[in-house]
């Protein structure tokens, strides 16, 4: 099956003459139609330096991004026209896409109006029943992002990304910033999501996440994938030392390559 969203050659480089940081060293990253991938590491291994070049965020210092073959870039511009609807992001922190004077449904009611053209009490009604499918009751909906919980706050986060109608949802550490309670809501939402057919892109250095949620697995070390395969391969016998180290964290693990 040919990829929806595939990255090639990508690097990115940070810094000047005096001083250059590799964070993403020439790795390739393929993400079929109804898939879900996971991409770990440690933290500065640069895995949300790839997830900003996939979202075209960040400009990859070489390489390319392609969504469905074709290059995500026009000029400066990333996803350009209709493109844009298609790949939505969420990002560890939702005050990065969430304004703290809006109101939850405010928020989501101006990407409806943005990305499905339409307005007024229709764009409203949209962002309610969006919402309310994340779990979040009309009253909550009524608040700023300070009056909510991390959960909730994350919750409206991915309503904003799915007003787009979006094919591919890249999500970066989700669930790094909520407690237990909302994390286990979270992982139920994005497995619906998932049985919807929605493509998947996750970042996480949560190892129990990415064997819950995706069917292939990128390792990250240093800016290199040091090792690619099926989530059951990688946990149930994963081959480079480093990977080992990654799943031995996980509580109860036992490494069968010890």
């Amino acid at each position: 099956m040919a990829p929806i969203l595939e990255g090639r050659n990508i690097s990115v480089t940070f810094g000047g003459a005096l001083r250059k940081v590799e964070a993403v060293k020439n790795v390739d990253v393929s993400l079929e139609p109804g898939q879900t991938i996971g991409i770990v590491g440690e933290s500065g291994s640069g895995k949300s330096t790839l997830a900003r070049v996939l979202a075209g965020i960040q400009v990859p210092t070489s390489g390319e991004v392609t969504y469905e073959g074709k290059n995500i870039w026009k000029g400066k511009v990333a996803y350009p026209g209709e493109m844009r609807k298609k790949v939505q992001m969420v990002f560890q922190d939702p005050y990065e896409s969430l304004n703290p004077r809006m109101l939850a449904v405010q928020a989501v009611t101006e990407a409806v109006s943005f990305h499905q053209k339409v307005s007024g009490k229709e764009a409203q009604n949209i962002a309610l029943d969006l919402l309310e499918r994340m779990g979040i009751l009309r009253q909550d909906a009524l608040k700023l992002p300070r009056a909510l919980s991390g959960g909730q706050r994350q919750r409206v986060s991915v309503a904003r990304a799915l007003s787009a109608n979006p094919e591919v949802l890249i999500a970066d550490e989700p669930t790094s910033a909520i407690d237990q309670s909302a994390q286990s809501q979270l992982l139920s939402l994005f497995n619906e999501l998932i049985d919807g057919g929605l493509s998947i892109i996750l970042v996480s250095h949560d190892l129990g996440v990415i064997r819950y949620l995706t069917e292939r697995v990128y390792v990250m070390e240093s800016g290199n994938f040091v090792e690619v395969g099926d989530t059951a391969q990688i946990f149930n016998n994963p081959q480079m030392a480093y990977t080992q180290k990654l799943i031995s964290s996980i509580p109860g693990h036992i490494n069968r390559n010890r």
